[in-house]
């Protein structure tokens, strides 16, 4: 709140402050973050070249805007973001319910309130933060909720049900000069979306039978999931056609910004800072002591099964595959990870294949399956991670360091993987196999843990199931353990 702030309508006049419409305001703002080269949605990653430049233009051209998208593609975190572009702070009528400009107020308190008092009307400061609604479209949703109905209590205090006071504002008028979105709108019903007609093209809204007509200044917002949009729902035409911009969304374009994603999103544990103190990064009692590090590999393989399932003809493609897939499971193989750790005694929670298991119960409820696949689950999830482990073992490790390690099975060698071994048993394997060793150095190449036995453990049994699904080596799986040994 800033400390000199006016507090009266005639200090206001006297302090030079101009009213600007919000679409100016949020131009005005916009222009100079773009001037700036400063970015308009800072944790929003992989929008850059194509997402970002429509909303800059909608914003410069004072647009409504729809963004159609499936889930999990930032669209409501895009949409909360535009209130950075809001001043910090705004002038309103004392106690006004809609954010009445002092200058040009629309309610009939404020109206009253700047006639009997002039320049002594008292002044309120309103953040930004509260210049922004949002609401979830729903079936049950009503006028009353977004516009705006008869208040029974002050009807009962004895005003006159045609006295405008007796009104109750919803949540579009109370967003008066701010920005509201409304999540979800083809769920919105159709007798619903028609009270919207007047707020986005005559800015105004129309309460019952009152002869009462609010011109409001606010910017609407909406997101659409497009199965919905054509399917479940669907947005009215009248409506579609006042919104200015459609901006239409999607998934990270590659797997790299898909990475970024997890890594920003994700909770993975505490790092080396963490590990001395008794609660992790996020506050979590009980892993004190443990460090969690993420081969860069194991992300490889949590990404490359989301864009394996993104394409599978066995996963119903209809409402998408979200990047909180990823999310999801990157966070549980590091839960599994850490759980296997605590059981073993060991203190440097590393993920490796084996916790790869554990991602049933993360991606059961983000992915769906073809009606004709039903009953087939557990076996079409344990193809998209096979292939997804044998697409980042073919980009990893070179062909010519596969030939040597398979001759050294050739001797009748047996590798036993599990949850209960020791990740010291994979260090002391690199002695037993020395041709483990090429593929291992490169697989940790540049990683400062990469000494750490955890780090080779997991590096190893990427090596042997990258060989098993390439059909070089046999793999023998009897409950929480697994044998390789050759063809």
């Amino acid at each position: 709140m800033p400390e000199s702030r006016p507090t009266t309508l005639g200090e206001l006049r006297a302090s030079g402050w101009t009213s600007v419409p919000v679409r100016q305001e949020l131009r005005r703002n916009a222009v100079a973050r773009i001037r700036s080269s400063e970015p308009l949605f800072g944790d929003v990653l992989g929008y850059h070249n194509t997402v970002i430049p429509q909303v800059e233009n909608a914003l410069l051209a004072g647009h409504d805007m729809i963004m159609l998208g499936e889930r999990g593609q930032a669209k409501t975190r895009m949409i909360r973001g535009l209130v950075g572009l809001l001043d910090e702070w705004m002038p309103i009528i004392a106690g006004s319910e809609i954010n009445d400009d002092p200058y040009a107020p629309v309610s009939a308190h404020a109206r009253a309130l700047v006639a009997e008092q002039g320049d002594a009307t008292g002044i309120d400061w309103v953040h930004r933060s509260d210049r922004y609604g949002e609401k979830l479209a729903t079936p049950d949703t009503s006028i009353a909720d977004l516009i705006g109905e008869v208040d029974p209590i002050k009807v009962a205090e004895g005003r006159y049900l045609s006295d405008e006071l007796t009104l109750h504002y919803g949540l579009v008028p109370r967003t008066n000069r701010g920005i509201f979105a409304i999540n979800e709108l083809p769920d919105l019903a159709e007798r619903i979306q028609v009270g919207l007609l007047n707020v986005l093209e005559e800015r105004d809204v129309q309460i019952r039978g009152y002869k009462v007509r609010l011109p409001l200044d606010v910017v609407l917002v909406a997101s659409a999931n497009p199965e919905d949009y054509t399917n479940r729902g669907r947005i009215i035409t009248p409506l579609k056609d006042r919104f200015g911009a459609q901006i239409r969304t999607h998934y990270p374009l590659d797997a790299g910004t898909e990475m970024d994603i997890v890594e920003q999103e994700a909770y993975l544990g505490p790092g080396p800072a963490d590990a001395t103190g008794t609660a992790d990064a996020a506050g979590v009692p009980g892993t004190a002591g443990l460090m969690v590090t993420v081969p860069e590999f194991m992300n490889r393989i949590v990404v490359a099964l989301t864009r394996a399932a993104r394409s599978s003809p066995h996963v119903s493609q209809r409402s998408g595959v979200s990047v909180r897939l990823s999310i999801s499971n990157a966070e549980t193989m590091v839960a599994n990870a850490m759980r296997r750790t605590l059981r073993t005694g060991g203190d440097h929670v590393v993920p490796r294949v084996t916790d790869l298991d554990a991602l049933s119960s993360s991606t059961a409820g983000k992915v769906e399956i073809e009606t004709l696949e039903e009953g087939r689950e557990a076996e079409i999830l344990q193809r998209l991670v096979g292939s997804a482990v044998l697409s980042v073992f073919k980009d990893c490790v070179p062909p010519d360091m596969h030939r040597d390690v398979v001759d050294a099975f050739e001797e009748d060698l047996v590798v036993d993987v599990g949850d209960d071994v020791a990740d010291a048993d994979y260090a002391g394997l690199l002695a037993q196999v020395p041709a483990l060793t090429a593929p291992v150095q490169v697989l940790l190449a540049g990683d400062e843990a990469a000494e750490s036995p955890a780090m080779v453990a997991a590096a190893v049994e990427l090596v042997l199931e990258g060989l098993h699904l390439s059909k070089r080596l046999n793999k023998d799986a009897q409950g929480p353990r697994a044998q390789y040994r050759s063809r």
